[in-house]
């Protein structure tokens, strides 16, 4: 156990029931930046190690949990920070800045281990054993088949993108209950599960998100919620934004701290080049695309702060978040991962061939390329957005990442 799980095994002795109607004003978090920043060169470091091997080193896990980043999401009453989203945002968008993949594995991880111990509350205290927790990993997209048994369900089905799998105690994945007409949440230990290690891909290596299967697995109703649900059994009024938005927070941190990156690293591709002959970083058109790049990166980012800042206020004061709330985040998180992308592409373009060699402009495009990809950011989803927005779907509710007009 760690200094940090024992204060915080301290601090669930003494803990006392958190307003679920209120944020945690997660005063932790400067204190955690200052942390993280002091383990950004290790995680630099070790970026073209943890690629190597698809997943991440023992050396960056140690570090992650001797900063004890992963409680971002953890409900402060299971010793975690509970931050607010513009600050859980901010530590993913610092760790993503240092390496990608290690920014996705992490956000993965904790979104899945603070939002299980929320859900699932005091009954699954398996899961936040003395103030310290067990990792969670998994995905929710795919809907396996379930069957209702005495104490709990039998769960079989085939998921994949299990982030960070590989450094978690804990899976966790998604089956409909034919007989409710509800989408469940499953947790379980990971050596009940199949893993099928088999991330070959483009990008994001080191995130180690692979395939895992299970085939009647027995879990008891203690380690099963509601997919959909946006009522915590523990923790205050993050909890209420549910998995969609949990995950947008997520996301959108990743975005901003994979392009940021890439513009510092063409920054200093061009105090290289400047001055040889014919350097096209001293051309009038390379000014202006990265002043381009800047302005549009800057303002992404500063429409992430009012977006997440307004959302807290209503979150804060009792109060769901709208439709309309819902929509224009989800339109933020689209265009904040478009932005990353044109960002990316810029500095692919001016970076010239060294963009195309190892090393870590390289890997920082293909990480970028893959993690755009993602579902969150995809076309239907900004679809959708445009149609409530614009008027055209009035008595819509976003149920995960889908409008349903019929609400």
């Amino acid at each position: 156990m760690t200094t940090l799980d024992t204060e915080a095994s301290t601090a669930l002795g003494h803990m006392h029931v958190d307003n679920a109607d209120r944020l945690n004003p997660g005063e932790e978090f400067e204190a955690l930046m200052e942390r993280i920043e002091m383990i950004v060169p290790l995680v630099k470091a070790n970026a073209e190690e943890c690629e190597r091997r698809g997943r991440l080193t023992d050396e960056v896990m140690d570090a992650l949990h001797e900063t004890g980043a992963f409680r971002i999401g953890i409900p402060k009453m299971a010793g975690g920070y509970e931050l607010t989203p513009w600050q859980s945002i901010q530590v993913i968008e610092r760790l993503s800045y240092a390496d990608p993949s290690t920014g996705w594995a992490f956000m993965a991880l904790q979104m899945a281990t603070g939002s299980t111990i929320a859900y699932l509350g005091e009954d699954a205290d398996d899961l936040f054993p003395d103030g310290g927790y067990r990792l969670v990993a998994g995905q929710a997209t795919r809907l396996g088949a379930v069957k209702r048994v005495e104490g709990g369900y039998l769960l079989s089905g085939q998921w994949s993108f299990a982030s960070g799998l590989h450094h978690a105690s804990y899976a966790y994945a998604a089956g409909f209950d034919t007989e409710t007409q509800r989408p469940l949440a499953f947790i379980f230990p990971k050596e009940k599960a199949e893993i099928v290690d088999n991330w070959n891909v483009m990008g994001l290596k080191a995130t180690g998100s692979i395939d895992y299967s299970c085939d009647d697995l027995f879990v008891p109703d203690t380690h099963v919620y509601e997919s959909a649900t946006g009522t915590a059994k523990m923790g205050g009024a993050l909890y209420k934004t549910g998995a969609a938005n949990l995950s947008g927070i997520c996301h959108t941190g990743w975005a901003l701290g994979v392009a940021r990156r890439m513009l510092d690293e063409l920054q200093s591709y061009a105090a290289d080049k400047t001055g040889a002959p014919g350097a096209w970083v001293d051309t009038q058109q390379f000014y202006a695309e990265y002043a381009d790049a800047e302005a549009k990166l800057g303002a992404a980012r500063a429409w992430v702060r009012e977006v997440w800042l307004s959302n807290e206020a209503s979150l804060d004061s009792g109060d769901h978040l709208t439709t309309k709330q819902e929509s224009l985040t989800r339109l933020m998180l689209n265009h904040t991962t478009r932005t990353a992308q044109s960002v990316g592409l810029a500095v692919h373009k001016w970076a010239a061939t060294a963009a195309i060699r190892e090393g870590d402009l390289q890997r920082l495009f293909r990480d970028l390329n893959v993690g755009t990809q993602h579902i969150t950011s995809g076309p239907q989803v900004l679809q959708s957005c445009g149609k409530y927005l614009a008027g055209l779907a009035p008595t819509g509710r976003w149920f995960f990442l889908n409008l349903d007009e019929g609400a």
